[in-house]
């Protein structure tokens, strides 16, 4: 078939067919091996134009196995093959310990694909697909074929997959059925449909960042408020000696530095109140005793303003606050890892905007209120309950929790985010993966524990936000960056790669590419994803459904993989329209054309265009705007419309009427429906005309005009 090599590029040749060559076969992706004296190099087929084959080299066949890259090119006077049937395993991989089968490729005869599962999954991976192409069906089937393979045995599998439409609990709530071993969770914001468990997380486990995201702060001058509130929080959570005798400190010191504003006497005496009702001791409450000289005063006492506009005891004030003011306290740190709830935060802050000043500084006064305002929005909001923790966890007894039940070990966590907004969603994404991110740095043993985090519609979480700018990292960029070292591995599935952040993309080194045509996806996956050619560009715009572009670590050679259809698969496909329309969900025969067919042999035919003005619609009760307003005509316009609508309209039998009118679409004013048409405890009263008579036996005795 093929006679020689013409001419050698870097990257490709041309090869000359012969001149009485018989192509039997598609050449097109067809591999081809040049071989001479001292080398094997494999290729591939990208275009034929006339009796001239342009190949594109893919790597060298040393040993057995293949290379990829060709730094060595073949000679002009190699000899030139396509792939024998026992080579393809060098390109689809092999039924070996550390492979799994992905799909087949179409190719070579649905030839086994086989994936390397430390190379793909000790890496990033991406899934990239239009909506409809097989991108959920696709990430199904990849975990599916883990689970299944028992050369793995994925036991310990640390899998959180995280989602917005719990499309995958029907494609995993049966795990255990695989082997018992294996266990599936399902965590839901949704708390109204019972399925699954409800999502909580510790506020006590949020950092300054986790807060500051929480909260949407915008600006740098906001970090220093979510600091000191988090370092109250804890000084406010505790009761030892130490802890007391600080907080005596700061109120002592809080309470000082109002008395010297230029404040009236009213207006420092709120502040002060304000800030006993936030923290509060025995030393430090509205009742507490003050020993005077011969007397005693109440603390409350002690801020009675007299004719001048002053306190009446305020050198007893004075005295008291600084017997409490300790220098060696500027320097305190709290101890970390106790409980404390949303309604503390909230006091803590509301003590550090008093006692430091916030609201005093016109500077400082905006950004103060606004995150004071956000906390008590998400404290009196419907999002305030995913905090709800009644005791204290530490973080690894937390992510214990999530993974670990009584002794019942979960493989995938599925975390599913449908029932809130986008941007709380995208919040608590952050969180959970800082959270691992975190947990796995803390292991003495580097990488002992892995964790994948798959989120499905990616685009909705890793984008090139304000993070960078306040922080000066994202949490998926540092990720990307360093989590494959610590074991924590990204799985991004989207449909809109380019607003993904770049950062993300460029860590990614396992790609499975389903079709996607948007121009300017293309152009960024051309320009973004680490070794991508024109020709992988190429391949993926004509892929059909469940075939994807399988490239990187984890595969020989880029390979187009067919994959078989998850079982059970997860609940992403389209909605029956026609079915649903028809009132027919269950394989009933539907409408077509206006004509319904029954089996009754005892049928007569009746006309439809008596069926518009006689029988009341149900739809109308529904909302449905049809042609209600009666048409005007003369006695003689109006029968010749008549006779025009009589000889123009379908016939149906009156069995089919029967069936049609009290079951697909029952004919009762009374009708009451739920939303998705089905018939909540119809009457189903007989049908009848403008006059009351029965329409079913005006049909049958012949009364009815046109019958």
């Amino acid at each position: 078939m093929f006679d020689r090599i013409i001419y050698i590029s870097d990257d490709s040749c041309q090869i000359k067919l012969k001149d009485d060559a018989e192509i039997s076969t598609n050449l097109m992706n067809l591999h081809l091996v040049f071989e001479d004296e001292v080398k094997k190099v494999l290729g591939e087929v990208d275009n034929l134009e006339g009796n001239i084959v342009k190949a594109r080299f893919l790597g060298e066949i040393v040993n057995n196995r293949l290379v990829g890259g060709t730094i060595r090119k073949p000679s002009l006077d190699a000899k030139i093959r396509v792939i024998d049937r026992s080579e393809i395993p060098l390109i689809t991989g092999s039924d070996s310990m550390g492979y799994m089968e992905l799909g087949v490729c179409p190719f070579y005869d649905d030839f086994p694909v086989y994936l390397d599962v430390n190379s793909f999954f000790s890496n990033h991976f991406a899934i990239f697909g239009n909506t409809g192409s097989g991108k959920s069906c696709g990430t199904t089937r990849l975990f599916q074929n883990m689970f299944h393979d028992r050369k793995l045995n994925p036991y310990k599998a640390n899998i959180f997959i995280f989602d917005s439409s719990g499309e995958y609990y029907n494609a995993f709530s049966n795990l255990n059925q695989i082997n018992p071993q294996y266990n599936y969770r399902y965590i839901s914001t949704n708390e109204t449909d019972n399925i699954g468990e409800k999502l909580r997380l510790p506020i006590y486990l949020l950092n300054r960042d986790d807060l500051a995201l929480l909260l949407q702060c915008t600006s740098h001058s906001q970090l220093p408020i979510i600091d000191r509130m988090l370092k109250l929080a804890l000084v406010f959570s505790q009761n030892d000696i130490d802890s007391n005798a600080y907080k005596n400190h700061l109120l002592a010191k809080a309470i000082m530095t109002i008395l010297y504003t230029n404040e009236t006497a009213p207006n420092k005496r709120n502040e002060i109140f304000s800030i006993l009702a936030s923290c509060s001791t025995d030393e430090f409450n509205l009742e507490a005793p003050i020993q005077g000289i011969g007397y005693v005063r109440k603390f409350r006492e002690c801020f009675l303003i007299d004719n001048s506009g002053n306190f009446t005891e305020s050198v007893l004030m004075n005295e008291y606050l600084e017997s409490f003011i300790k220098e060696e306290y500027d320097d305190f740190e709290p101890h970390t890892g106790v409980f404390y709830d949303l309604n503390t935060l909230e006091k803590a802050l509301n003590f550090t905007l008093i006692s430091e000043g916030w609201l005093r500084n016109e500077q400082t006064y905006g950004d103060s209120v606004t995150i004071r305002v956000r906390l008590h929005s998400l404290i009196v909001g419907e999002n305030a309950k995913y905090f709800d923790v009644k005791d204290y966890m530490s973080l690894e007894k937390y992510l214990s929790s999530l993974l670990v039940v009584d002794k019942k070990k979960y493989q995938i966590v599925n975390i599913n985010l449908n029932d809130i907004d986008d941007e709380f969603a995208k919040v608590l994404t952050k969180i959970y993966s800082r959270l691992i991110f975190d947990f796995s740095k803390s292991l003495k043993k580097r990488g002992s524990i892995p964790f994948h985090i798959v989120l499905e519609e990616a685009h909705r979480y890793i984008q090139s936000d304000n993070d960078r700018f306040l922080f000066g990292y994202n949490i998926f960029e540092r990720i990307a960056k360093e989590g494959r070292k610590y074991g924590v591995i990204l799985g991004i599935i989207t449909q809109r790669p380019v607003e993904l952040s770049d950062n993300v993309i460029s860590q990614c080194t396992n790609f499975l590419i389903f079709k996607i045509n948007h121009p300017m996806d293309i152009d960024y996956m051309r320009k973004m994803i680490p070794h991508i050619t024109d020709e992988i560009i190429e391949k993926q715009k004509s892929l059909q459904s469940g075939t994807c572009l399988g490239f990187g670590l984890g595969f020989k050679i880029p390979l187009i993989i067919k994959m078989k259809m998850p079982d059970p698969a997860p609940l992403s496909g389209n909605c029956d329209v026609v079915s649903i329309w028809c009132g027919t969900p269950n394989n009933s025969t539907p409408i077509v054309n206006n004509n319904v067919t029954n089996d009754t042999n005892n049928s007569v035919s009746v006309n439809t265009a008596y069926l518009g003005s006689s029988v009341p619609s149900p739809l109308n009760n529904l909302g449905v705007v049809g042609n209600s307003q009666p048409m005007i005509f003369s006695s003689s316009e109006q029968q010749q419309q008549e006779n025009a609508e009589v000889s123009a309209v379908p016939k149906i039998t009156i069995g089919a009427l029967a069936t049609q009118t009290t079951n697909a679409i029952p004919q009762s004013q009374n009708m009451n429906a739920d939303l998705s048409g089905n018939i909540v405890n119809s009457e189903n009263p007989a049908l009848t005309t403008d006059d009351g008579q029965p329409l079913i036996k005006l049909v049958e005795a012949g009364t009815i005009n046109g019958v």
